[in-house]
């Protein structure tokens, strides 16, 4: 892998993690289309630690509030509920990642499956875009809220899905508002992307650790900023947008890929 294909892989994985497209399916379809197969564990846990810092530092605000509020005779309720609504808003994602790891990279990497996921998660979020109400806020997010998006995170484990994509449509379907939705998605990422993290790093641990190289470091960097500009753009965009050119999208990518494949 040289420093262009780095950079590139850094990139679409910025963008992709956060943008309701599917970061999985993209890289999927990425390695079956262009031949892109020169990554490994360690890179992969490279670029998603690089969306951590993304996510980290665009939110720092609200981390560091939900860490006050653990402190001893803190008032910050609010911020102590939200922590408590991430931890159990994450658990359906973390056991259905370990326990169906081996069976989706097994027999779920394929660009048909791309093409049913993309195209799926594609009719929900119009639905959720063209039927919720969109009327409650970010404040107004509860524990049966969380747990009912931690549940449909679970899903995001097939490629094409998409994590953000899926919980932003949960989100809808439940009432809030475009922007409370994303928010509580890209703060949900935090928690499973580090702990994806840590639990690929533990088998890179055992396998022996890795060869780490300059182009490491690139991904990193570009994974971390094409992350941040994305959530950025996505939280302001929402203001007064919908989630329909997302919608067409996913339909576009799905249709030229089918095509692609059975010509």
């Amino acid at each position: 892998m040289n420093i262009f294909e780095a950079l590139f892989l850094g990139i679409l994985q910025g963008i992709t993690e956060f943008l309701p497209v599917s970061s999985s399916g993209h890289l999927v379809l990425a390695e079956y289309f262009l031949g892109i197969k020169g990554t490994s564990l360690a890179f992969d846990v490279t670029l998603h630690m690089g969306t951590l810092l993304a996510v980290l530092a665009f939110f720092y605000r609200d981390w560091i509030g939900m860490l006050c509020a653990l402190l001893p005779g803190s008032r910050h309720e609010k911020d102590r509920n939200m922590l408590l609504y991430l931890v159990a808003g994450t658990v359906p994602g973390a056991v259905a990642g370990f326990l169906l790891e081996h069976a989706v990279s097994t027999y779920l990497r394929s660009p048909w499956v791309v093409v049913c996921t993309l195209g799926g998660v594609a009719v929900l979020l119009g639905l959720a875009e063209k039927m919720a109400r969109h009327r409650r806020g970010f404040s107004a997010i509860w524990m049966s809220d969380a747990l009912l998006i931690g549940i449909s995170q679970a899903l995001a484990v097939i490629p094409g899905v998409s994590r953000s994509g899926i919980t932003m449509t949960c989100g809808l379907f439940l009432g809030l508002d475009r922007e409370a939705a994303a928010r509580f998605s890209f703060l949900l990422s935090a928690p499973i992307i580090a702990g994806a993290g840590f639990y690929e790093g533990l088998k890179l641990l055992k396998a022996g650790g890795a060869d780490l190289n300059l182009n490491f470091l690139w991904g990193f960097i570009a994974s971390a900023v094409s992350g941040y500009l994305v959530i950025a753009f996505l939280m302001n965009y929402l203001k007064t947008h919908t989630f329909y050119p997302f919608v067409i999208y996913r339909l576009l990518v799905a249709a030229v890929v089918a095509a692609v494949l059975v010509l």
